[in-house]
């Protein structure tokens, strides 16, 4: 149950503290007051999308904090699914900065808005405008019956016969248009193959032989500079660097005999001589054994041009021509034999349509029965609300097999006696679409989890007699959870054992809201200025008095 919400720093509200009750509690105020920012508020701490423009005009950022002081089942089993221990009460931040950023905290561990989003499902129910909007959207409907036939495992072992009936389908297709032409298919895909077999196509092979090029390009001046060394070095008879070298290494051997300061230069002249050596040998081995000269340039560059023809065609790498090769042979092979893949896959075909079927009757069957209890329910809300002549009606139609099963799904309603149930989102009167809306709500909690049920505004278009209905209603709901509720009627107002005022003001610079928990005299005043407007009389006094007196 929500028994403490803090709001920092949003829109018009610099700071305020509410505190709930555990039952029946209301918001009032003048329009543009802030109510609809308090439910802002908890929609945002409890992770739904929020942006900057939340941010109080010159702060840098905004803060709502809500304190649960019960955790009911099903938020504690989401709670184990995040990481977190047994929980008996929670404290949810909520930090937006002025750049959109935020930073969520569940009892001081950050946590996703995501996270959050899941948790708040568990913790709170909010029946808004926005939510009754969707009420009115046909394409949701069928997701409210599933919801109450709780056939969520049903749906799942639907879809996937459903979607493996579409995969075959999908596979039928593509090989009946394939027979059309079989003839010339087969006999291009055995063209493909027997080109790229014949082809021989080794992975790393197009960068060999562009080696082997390179090498054969530059050959003639690599020999001619081998010669060229090998001739310095070994020289004509006595004339070669090496000869002279060995000449020169025993003279200095013999001079450093004499004086130790030729011994470095003796050294030296040693260490040249074998480099040399090495360097001669290397140039010979290089000379005798030229593997150029098994080389054809002419048969390089024929290769080179085949696997670039090739890959023009299959793909520039080797291995993607590869691949094309081994793709050539599955088609080749799945049209050769796709009479008897034909075959097989009608025979599955077959098999999941009737699969699918009666997954989809069962369904049906399931959302059917929920279907009518859900009426019985809603018109059983309806005739407390004010309108017993109501008849509320789930409208099934069939329709081919789909993601969602057999069924398209409407609600309709005819509110006055003899007039045949109309679409939802026919109805004219804001007045009843309302107390539809709050019987369908009421009957959807039950089903639903959460202590806490939030109405925003829930009464439009209401007044009189159906008012009080709407009050006598809410208070029945309060009593086995808490409720908070946005309004305007005084009926509603007065039903409350928690009464809070939401007020505008403002200064030379700027405009506050400030939430005050009313009671005694000040609560008979608003309830006063909500039934006379701004002529607070003695009379409207007595009114708000008789009001709460009826509901004590």
């Amino acid at each position: 149950m929500l028994t403490e919400l803090t709001i920092e720093n949003v829109a018009v509200i610099e700071r305020a503290k509410l505190r709930f009750d555990g039952g029946f509690n209301v918001l009032t105020g003048e329009t543009g007051a802030g109510k609809s920012i308090v439910i802002d508020a908890i929609n945002a701490v409890l992770g739904e999308r929020t942006g900057r423009d939340v941010v109080r005009t010159g702060k840098d950022s905004a803060k709502v904090s809500a304190f649960f002081d019960t955790v009911p089942a099903g938020a504690k089993a989401v709670l184990a699914s995040f990481g977190f221990e047994e929980e008996d009460e929670l404290l949810i931040t909520r930090t937006i900065s002025a750049d959109g950023k935020s930073v969520c905290r569940l009892n001081g561990r950050s946590v996703t808005a995501s996270m959050l989003k899941t948790l708040g499902r568990e913790l709170v129910t909010i029946c808004g405008q926005h939510d009754s909007q969707h009420l009115l959207q046909k394409e949701r409907h069928l997701d409210y019956i599933d919801f109450l036939a709780n056939c969520d495992d049903l749906k799942e072992a639907y879809l996937t016969q459903y979607r493996a009936l579409k995969n075959v389908k999908r596979q039928l297709r593509d090989l009946r248009k394939n027979n059309a032409d079989k003839s010339a298919r087969l006999d291009y895909l055995a063209f493909q193959i027997k080109e790229l077999e014949e082809a021989d196509i080794r992975v790393g092979e197009r960068d060999a032989l562009n080696a082997q090029k390179k090498k054969l390009q530059n050959r003639e001046k690599r020999l001619q500079a081998l010669q060229t060394v090998s001739a310095a070095i070994d020289g004509d008879g006595t004339d070669g660097l090496l000869d002279r070298l060995y000449t020169l290494s025993g003279a200095l051997a013999q001079l450093s005999d004499a004086d130790d300061s030729f011994a470095p230069f003796s050294e030296t002249a040693q260490s040249f001589r074998y480099d040399l050596e090495e360097c001669a040998s290397l140039a010979r081995q290089a000379l005798s054994d030229d593997e150029t000269q098994e080389l054809d340039l002419d048969k390089i560059e024929a290769r080179l041009d085949r696997l670039y023809r090739l890959g023009q065609k299959y793909g520039q790498s080797e291995e993607e021509m590869l691949q094309s090769l081994t793709q050539a042979k599955a088609d080749y092979d799945a049209i050769a034999f796709s009479e008897e893949r034909i075959a097989a896959l009608e025979e599955e075909d077959d098999r999941l349509s009737d699969e699918v079927l009666r997954l989809g009757c069962h369904l049906s069957d399931l959302r059917k029965e929920a279907a009518l209890a859900f009426e019985q329910k809603v018109m059983a809300e309806l005739t407390f609300l004010d309108m017993p002549d109501a008849v509320f009606q789930v409208e099934f139609r069939e329709q081919n097999a789909m993601e969602n099963g057999l069924d398209e799904v409407e609600f309709c309603i005819s509110a006055n006696r003899g007039q045949p149930p109309k679409p939802l989102s026919k109805i004219a009167s804001g007045g009843e679409l309302s107390r539809i809306m709050l019987a369908i709500r009421c009957v959807l909690s039950e089903a639903e989890g959460g202590d806490t049920m939030i109405f925003d505004e829930i009464d439009t278009g209401v007044s009189g007699r159906a008012a009080s209905r709407i009050a006598d209603r809410l208070r029945r709901v309060a009593a086995g959870r808490q409720v908070l509720c946005v309004t305007h009627l005084a009926q509603i107002a007065a039903a409350a054992n928690c009464h809070l005022l939401v007020e505008k003001t403002a200064d030379e610079t700027s405009t506050y809201t400030r939430v005050t928990q009313l009671g005694g005299s000040a609560r008979e005043t608003e309830l006063a200025r909500i039934i006379g407007g701004d002529l607070v009389t003695d009379a409207t006094l007595r009114s708000a008095r008789e009001l709460i007196a009826y509901y004590a």
